[in-house]
């Protein structure tokens, strides 16, 4: 599983979940996730219709989405998500 993080500098939201997704990413050192920012990866972002930020996209092993989170997401939910679709 893939986590695809879509966020911009400037956003606020964005600001708040980086260390967030920082212990997450920390405790789950299996998880694969990638950072990319809108406004420098426009046409990437694009391709995905991101229409708000952050934007988290979950991949599954062929790399096709499952599931997608805007905007703020608790720590919870987030760990929740991942164990739910780990061996997706």
């Amino acid at each position: 599983m893939k986590v695809l993080k879509f966020g911009a500098i400037w956003c606020s939201g964005c600001l708040v979940m980086k260390p967030l997704w920082a212990e997450i990413e920390k405790e789950n050192p299996w998880l694969e996730t990638e950072y990319h920012d809108v406004d420098e990866e426009s046409e990437f972002a694009n391709a995905f219709q991101i229409q708000d930020y952050p934007c988290f996209i979950f991949l599954d092993k062929e790399e096709k989405e499952i599931h997608r989170e805007y905007g703020q997401v608790e720590k919870k939910k987030l760990i929740e998500l991942i164990n739910s679709y780990k061996d997706k």
